[in-house]
């Protein structure tokens, strides 16, 4: 078992899958419960007991405990230099499109861009009705392969970046994955602006490492060292919780899932062709268009997330 693994079984054991029998047996006793007359006698225990056959109920439909918050949306650069950066470029205006489709709002919580347009990383916080349950599954390597217009002789060129969606767990301070400050390293910087140039005095960016999983969190956009401290330490419990799922997942189908997903060949979820022939294609359901341009352009990916939901 490897280290991640260690840290994170007792969450996994604690949340395996309990047959559908057991949930709604508990959710009917629970229910009995809460018909009692004196039910609102400790008014604290009640409050627990309904939140509890709540998220039951979310159990049994199948519907994630956070799928109905805000998310926290992450695009790595893979290798490749100036090509992967522009296809995190190309992604990150893409799922600006398609929130503008759904009516989600959006900020930036800290950015990494080079002096074209392109992004080595970028952080959102995306706000809106069911964001986490509908992006959820865009988590995973994605894969460009054109012409590079950053090679003078016109190769062809294949690039990989990396989407990370976990919730937001700001909105969920009852439910904070706890922390020991020994497993925590703060390290404090000036707020940066395009091509790494410093843009405040004052060291307010923060940057949270968490020591036992190597996870690291940046935030820079708020008034505050503090006001970023907190806002980073919330998103890294929301990276905690999406590793303890990913782990769940491994134990439960007997397959082994790596604590970061490599950026590279093979561990790719979704393909965007542009030469020799034009193809979005997702891996995992088989969905695909040659519609390139509605996609990229106008950020036309419901397809792709229904076919992944009923999966």
């Amino acid at each position: 078992m490897n280290y991640l693994s260690s840290y994170l079984r007792t969450s996994i054991l604690s949340t395996m899958n309990i047959p559908k029998e057991e949930i709604t047996a508990k959710i009917t006793e629970l229910e009995a419960q809460m018909s009692a007359v004196d039910f609102w006698a400790d008014k604290t225990r009640a409050q627990a007991v309904i939140k509890e056959v709540a998220d039951l109920k979310e159990k049994l439909l199948g519907v994630g405990k956070y799928d109905r918050g805000n998310a926290v949306m992450t695009i790595f650069s893979g290798a490749g230099g100036d090509d992967a950066e522009d296809f995190s470029g190309m992604l990150l205006r893409m799922y600006f499109k398609f929130f503008e489709k759904q009516n989600f709002a959006w900020t930036v919580l800290h950015e990494n861009k080079n002096d074209h347009n392109g992004y080595r990383n970028i952080t959102l916080e995306i706000h809106g009705k069911g964001v986490y349950g509908m992006l959820k599954n865009e988590s995973g390597v994605h894969r460009l392969v054109r012409i590079s217009p950053f090679n003078a002789k016109k190769l062809r060129h294949t690039s990989f970046s990396m989407v990370e969606v976990i919730p937001d767990f700001k909105a969920h301070s009852d439910d904070t994955v706890a922390i020991p400050e020994k497993d925590i390293k703060l390290e404090f910087s000036r707020s940066s602006g395009p091509g790494g140039q410093n843009v405040n005095k004052r060291e307010t960016a923060v940057r949270v490492v968490h020591i036992p999983t190597g996870v690291a969190v940046h935030v820079e956009t708020e008034r505050s060292q503090e006001q970023n401290r907190e806002r980073a330490l919330q998103i890294l419990q929301g990276k905690l919780f999406k590793l303890k799922e990913d782990e769940r997942k491994s134990a439960e189908s007997g397959m082994y899932i790596s604590k970061t997903t490599d950026i590279e060949w093979g561990n790719q979820i979704r393909s965007y062709v542009l030469h020799p022939y034009k193809m979005v294609k997702d891996h995992r359901t088989n969905v695909e268009t040659s519609d390139i341009d509605a996609v990229l352009e106008e950020g036309e990916l419901m397809p792709f997330i229904e076919a992944e939901r009923e999966l």
